[in-house]
């Protein structure tokens, strides 16, 4: 698939009510569709703009392939897709190349902050090597105009990394769902490398954070699950982080949907957080990044771990196989009396970077097969 030319157009420590931060807006379905449709950008590694060359491109591509490839392709998905929120997962900027690190992000950023679309971000292992520390480089994308990103959770006064947050998804306003959220999203930080000298390569989600998320995931099931409209089990959820887990090794060929074309460079050190989500019993799904590559989608244990696929043209990926996106499409089922309900579906797939933005390998992650009520 050929480049496409770059175009210049145009909480708590147990929960976080969106109400209160970014743009001062509950997030919630739409009321025409009863869907939540959420785009992944995954490793965009933006530098300097256009003066920053393209990785991995045909040769013919490279005189005219810049970041500003990676920002065209970030509009096209906004405007083809129409997304509700905008997730960034992580090396949203390239340091070792990026002359300043405010500058790149904002340019980075920028197609999401002028769409009004609201957007968050995770850190990847590469955010923090330019001029900007790791908790700097999370400072100044919770500052900027239209995020729902948080620094950490307000309250919680000894959580490792930077980015760790959650968002609650309200039902559609004026149905009995409207005051609750029927659909809960999860952001941590996976870190850059370990700290251990005995330990080599990739960081992992501590123990801290496990905490967080299990605190956090209780109190929403508790509300979720008490009245009014109490709901028999917990609402669903899904994760975004940086690094992939360890269990991302668990697939083949045979048992996961996209591709896998380089190894899972996840942390040697298993922290236990799969088995959290699992015992936790909301996750539905987790998205990552990091692995340029890879795309695929595999089921374990009733959670779906997901690659976003490589976005950004100042990254490594291969010539020919072209750049990607992730769609997440959640959807409401309706009530007997015709109006919407809970969560009955979660859908996904991929866009890519061709001419006609093709749309691949669309699946169901997560569906129950009737309404509650």
């Amino acid at each position: 698939a050929a480049v496409v030319a770059a175009t210049i157009v145009w909480v708590s420590f147990l929960g976080f009510d969106s109400s209160a931060h970014g743009l001062g807006r509950n997030l919630r379905f739409d009321a025409e569709r009863g869907e939540f449709r959420i785009l992944q950008i995954a490793d965009m590694h933006f530098a300097d703009g256009k003066t920053t060359g393209c990785l991995d491109v045909f040769p013919n591509e490279k005189p005219w392939c810049s970041d500003l490839n990676t920002t065209a392709f970030v509009r096209r998905m906004i405007l083809a897709e129409k997304p509700d929120l905008i997730v960034f997962t992580g090396d949203n900027i390239y340091g070792f190349d990026a002359t300043d690190a405010a500058a790149s992000m904002d340019a980075a950023f920028a197609p999401a902050v002028s769409s009004n679309v609201p957007w968050v971000a995770v850190l990847g292992n590469h955010d923090q090597e330019s001029t900007l520390s790791r908790e700097g480089v999370m400072k100044h994308i919770v500052g900027m105009k239209n995020t729902l990103s948080q620094l950490n959770p307000s309250g919680a006064t000894a959580i490792d990394g930077f980015g760790n947050y959650n968002l609650e998804v309200k039902g559609v306003e004026g149905s009995r769902f409207a005051h609750k959220s029927v659909l809960n999203l999860y952001f941590l930080d996976s870190g850059d490398y370990s700290s251990l000298p005995s330990v080599t390569g990739y960081d992992w989600i501590k123990l801290s954070q496990q905490q967080w998320f299990r605190a956090t995931s209780s109190d929403l099931k508790r509300r979720y699950m008490s009245g009014p409209e109490g709901q028999k089990g917990p609402a669903p959820g899904l994760v975004y982080f940086h690094i992939p887990l360890p269990e991302f090794s668990s697939f083949d060929a045979s048992n996961f949907t996209g591709v896998k074309q380089e190894g899972v460079s996840s942390p040697s050190v298993n922290s236990g957080f799969f088995a959290a989500m699992a015992e936790a019993r909301d996750v539905k799904a987790v998205f990552s990044g990091h692995d340029h590559v890879n795309d695929f989608c595999g089921e374990l244990d009733g959670i779906d771990l997901c690659y976003g696929g490589g976005f950004g043209y100042h990254a490594y990926g291969r010539a020919g196989w072209s750049r990607r996106s992730r769609m997440v499409v959640v959807s409401l089922g309706k009530r007997r009396d015709g109006s919407w309900g809970s969560v009955k579906s979660i859908r996904t797939w991929k866009r890519l970077d061709d001419r006609k933005l093709t749309a691949v390998d669309a699946q169901v992650l997560w569906s129950r097969r009737r309404s509650r009520r």
